[in-house]
């Protein structure tokens, strides 16, 4: 499977999907989360942040651009908003190829530096409390996460 869509109806089930993800995640893996701004993109990475059990609270990186949080892996939350119309390579190898997990908000401002394969995930207003959320599968890594993912 390369792709799925589900919808959640609450904020603790947004999060507990994202947990579930972070179980199947190993270094080096990156995951793109694309959404308008409120979407819930960081409520779904406090969701892989709890999954990889970090201690520190997850707040949106806008302004520090990347912020790295230690837990059973390393997670390097990046929100790389403030790099539209900007070349800027600011070690982002470092990250996708290191010992941790690369979350990457608004990730269309950087595609000429996302590896090929990734997990890209596309959160979407429902109504106040729902969102839908597709998840696409780049690589077969990422394929078998989620297939592991919708059997759980």
């Amino acid at each position: 499977m390369d792709s799925f869509k589900m919808t959640t109806t609450t904020e603790e089930e947004t999060m507990h999907l994202a947990q579930k993800l972070a179980i199947l995640l190993k270094p080096g893996d990156v995951v793109t989360l694309e959404g308008d701004l409120g979407a819930g993109k960081t409520t779904f990475t406090k969701g892989i942040a709890t999954g990889l059990c970090v201690k520190r609270n997850v707040t949106s990186p806008t302004f520090t651009i990347i912020k790295e949080y230690e837990g059973e892996l390393p997670l390097y939350h990046m929100d790389v908003y403030r790099l539209e119309n900007s070349d800027e390579d600011i070690g982002f190898d470092e990250y996708f190829n290191g010992e941790g997990i690369s979350i990457v908000e608004w990730p269309q401002f950087i595609i000429d530096f996302l590896p090929e394969e990734r997990l890209d995930i596309h959160i979407s207003y429902v109504n106040d409390q729902s969102r839908q959320i597709q998840l696409q599968a780049r690589g077969s890594h990422f394929e078998w996460v989620l297939d592991e993912l919708q059997s759980n």
